[in-house]
Order: structure tokens, then C-alpha cells, then sequence
């Protein structure tokens, strides 16, 4: 059974959510939070698997929620669900924890998915937040033109395959499993490749792969 905690300032959105999630027989919703400081005292108290987190409440918001729940829980998933597609608050999410980004027009059966996705460790991201994230990363300077930038080829080909796995959104456990090495060995692929690439977060990672997918299936 997954254990879900609702974070929404919204009591009508917390009691529908609660409704919809809890006809899916592998979901139990074990709290409601009004803001992000009770989202964190709820965390510490019930050890949810999954946080169902909006973004902009009153007296904590869900980013600095998230940040906390991340820092302190290292058990706890921390998906968010908002109205906002904002790049600043997607991005901010993510590098403070966030394993998922969905907006609240995702339908129920979607949403049930992704948050069984984000407990098995896969990041959730809904559809355009990927693009938003791709444009910002672009402008930054994180995607190169011609589509080999030399940093990608700086890894070694473990680095390469690992790499294109997290581009699937697979585990660390699945990387270990398909490539027959240690999760231990996998986690250092995975800090060796963040480093290289000068990325600060796996989600970022495998943003990066996702658009230069073509490449490393190429040089694998």
C-alpha cells in the first residue's frame, strides 16, 4: 500500500483529491495539510511514501516545504501538484527535491500512475513541463549546437549507458539490474556524470539525455 499525504490550501481540492485517489486500492491517503509547515510536521508524524504538494500556500510554500521534506526524509517523494506551469517554479521544485511536476488538469487515472511511478523512484513530469524546462536549459547554455556537445563526450561509455537509462526514468536498482553492477557503482556513475556535465540534478539529467537521446544511442 502507498501511503499518500495531501498538501493543498484548498479543503474542497484536498477532499477531492482524496476521493478519486481512494478508489485506486493500492493508494492510502494518511493526511491532509493545509500549507507547508504542516506538510512537514504530518511527514514526521505519518512517513508518508508520497507528498502530494501544491506550490503557492500561505505561511510555507510548497517549494520550501519540499526543500525541507527532502533535506529531513530522504524515504519520503515529494510530487507536485499545481495550477502554476511557471519555468521558476518547475525548476525550483525540482532542484530543491521534487521527484514529479503535474498540473491539476491531469486526469485521476494519470495522476494515480504518476504517483505509483514517483514511489518506485521514477520523475513524473507533465505534459509541456518538459518543453518549459528544454527552453530555459537552452538558454542557459545547457544544450549545445551541433548535437555533440563535447561534455557528453567526455563519459565514458558505462557513463553513456547509464545515462540513457536515466533518460528512461529508470531507478538506480534498474540500472544496477539491467547493467549487472552495484546500486553502489551506479551512484557514482551518476555523480561522475553530474559533474561532467554540470548538472545539479538527476531530473536535469535526464532532461539533457531525453534531447541528446539520438546521440548516446549512437556512440553506445
Amino acid at each position: 500500500m502507498i501511503k499518500v499525504l495531501l498538501v493543498d490550501d484548498q479543503s474542497l481540492i484536498r477532499q477531492g483529491l482524496r476521493a478519486l485517489l481512494e478508489l485506486e486500492p493500492d493508494l492510502e491517503i494518511v493526511g491532509e495539510a493545509e500549507n507547508g509547515e504542516s506538510a512537514i510536521k504530518l511527514s514526521e508524524q505519518l512517513r508518508p511514501h508520497v507528498v502530494l504538494m501544491d506550490i503557492r500556500m500561505p505561511i510555507m510554500d510548497g517549494v520550501a516545504a519540499t526543500q525541507e521534506i527532502h533535506r529531513r526524509f530522504t524515504g519520503i517523494k515529494v510530487l507536485v501538484l499545481t495550477t502554476f506551469d511557471d519555468e521558476e517554479y518547475v525548476t525550483a521544485a525540482l532542484k530543491n527535491g521534487a521527484m514529479g511536476y503535474l498540473l491539476k488538469d491531469t486526469p485521476s487515472e494519470e495522476l494515480a500512475v504518476a504517483i505509483r511511478a514517483v514511489y518506485k523512484g521514477y520523475t513524473q513530469l507533465g505534459p509541456g513541463i518538459v518543453k518549459k524546462l528544454l527552453t530555459q536549459f537552452s538558454t542557459a547554455g545547457l544544450t549545445q549546437s551541433p548535437p555533440t556537445p563535447p561534455s557528453l563526450a567526455e563519459l565514458t561509455p558505462r557513463e553513456k549507458e547509464v545515462l540513457r537509462l536515466i533518460a528512461t526514468g529508470a531507478s538506480n536498482r534498474e540500472i544496477a539490474q539491467k547493467l549487472y553492477i552495484s546500486e553502489g557503482t551506479v551512484k557514482n556513475h551518476v555523480t561522475n556524470i553530474l559533474n561532467r556535465l554540470n548538472l545539479r540534478a538527476r531530473t536535469q539529467a535526464a532532461i539533457f539525455a531525453n534531447t541528446f537521446l539520438s546521440y548516446l544511442e549512437r556512440d553506445i
